[in-house]
């Protein structure tokens, strides 16, 4: 019943139509209270946002808030910094033969989800972090290091839900998925690549650097800027229109990871230093 119930929910008319409905422009007497149903179930800090909540036209505008300035410094020390808030659902080295853990007894490849043999080839031996973003967090993204962005890749699938039932129950979730990888050149790290990872009533997943295609969903495959784009650590790389999950992959094996599998992270902390 629970992987009929997902295989349901991963359909992409079902996230059309949540996402018709959160873009759904609404008088403040209506939506203001579905807002604060929503503030109050999942305790979103309000302290936090740039705009008060009565300003939000839509949900998807609020879903998509960003931060009051200064809410999220970035670590000066760290030398790769969390990309998002989250919660840690894995941090550790990846493997040689390129696979990641799932959930205990479950793997998926690198290359099956960068959509590249040639682009997961850098990372063997590297090492990741795998980061949900619940609905109570800031869902923007954000560059965990310094470098410039050469190539992004949409690559299609379906919508499974990224929450404990979904990575429980959907083998290869990650890779089945609708996602979006930002491949980064640094000269501290080598590739670098954030992978964005579609979810049930995900409606988009946005960009933000100029010179990127705005929707991703509208050209698949590999896409790569006139020219590679300089992003510094802290800097917005795009935004998920409901819920989801963050893959990073680094190739700089000499990292020491600052945090576990478990801890909750916010942009900006420290996910690994130098050995």
């Amino acid at each position: 019943m629970e992987r009929l119930a997902l295989s349901v929910s991963s359909l992409p008319a079902l996230s059309r139509a949540v996402g018709r409905l959160a873009d759904l422009r609404l008088p403040g007497f209506l939506l203001r209270p579905v807002l604060r149903l929503y503030v109050r179930a999942y305790g979103v800090d309000l302290e936090e946002a740039a705009d008060p909540v009565h300003s939000f036209r839509t949900f998807n505008a609020f879903f998509t808030r960003r931060l009051r300035a200064g809410a999220r410094p970035i670590d000066g020390d760290a030398v790769v910094v969390s990309p998002s808030d989250s919660r840690l659902r894995a941090i550790s080295p990846v493997p040689a033969d390129g696979r990641l853990e799932q959930i205990k007894g479950s793997t998926y490849s690198i290359e099956a989800l960068l959509g590249s043999a040639e682009d997961a080839a850098p990372f063997l031996g590297g090492v990741h972090a795998t980061l949900y973003l619940s609905p109570s967090m800031y869902h923007r993204v954000h560059s965990p290091v310094d470098g410039r962005i050469g190539a992004c890749r949409h690559v299609p699938g379906r919508r499974f839900p990224v929450n404990a039932a979904g990575v429980r129950s959907v083998p290869g979730l990650f890779v089945r998925n609708e996602r979006v990888a930002l491949l980064l050149d640094t000269e501290a790290h080598g590739p670098v690549a954030v992978v964005l990872v579609g979810a049930a009533n995900v409606g988009r997943i946005t960009l933000a650097p100029s010179g990127l295609e705005a929707d991703p969903r509208r050209s698949a495959g590999r896409m790569v800027p006139a020219k590679p784009l300089p992003v510094r650590r802290g800097d917005e790389l795009g935004a998920f229109n409901l819920g989801s999950t963050v893959v990073l992959l680094v190739a700089d094996p000499a990292l020491v990871p600052t945090v576990a599998a478990g801890d909750v992270v916010r942009v900006g902390q420290a996910l690994w230093r130098r050995d």
